[in-house]
């Protein structure tokens, strides 16, 4: 019993210090972008006269990968974005494993329906 309360400890360290970084690093991503993007088009006036959709390089991820590392400031800010969206889902994929490796397999059960539900709300 003492073993698994350890185990636990520090399944919960790992996932708090997980969450804690892809935070971080989605903020870094995101302030990268914005100040790449300010310094390329901070002077620019906006068009509000028309209406112009999302460009496909910020709707697509593999456009989204392809003009972020063109040093598009707009791509890298949509690239932080899905890093922030994509944490807690790498967490909850941890949170799979981490029940599976205790033999935990209700929980385990219980946590693919709910990455399903989320995966299914993405896609």
């Amino acid at each position: 019993m003492e073993k698994k309360m350890i185990d636990d400890k520090r399944i919960e360290i790992i996932m708090g210090n997980l969450l804690r970084f892809g935070v971080f690093l989605s903020a870094l991503v995101v302030c990268t972008g914005s100040f790449i993007y300010l310094f390329q088009h901070g002077s620019a006036t906006p068009q509000y006269r028309t209406f112009e959709g999302e460009p496909k390089r910020l709707t697509e991820l593999h456009s989204i990968l392809t003009s972020a590392l063109n040093g598009r400031g707009r791509s890298i800010i949509q690239f932080g974005l899905l890093l922030l969206i994509s944490t807690p889902i790498v967490r909850i994929i941890f949170s799979i494993i981490g029940f599976i490796m205790e033999r935990d397999l209700l929980y385990a059960l219980i946590t693919l329906v709910v990455l399903a539900t989320i995966m299914v709300g993405l896609f």
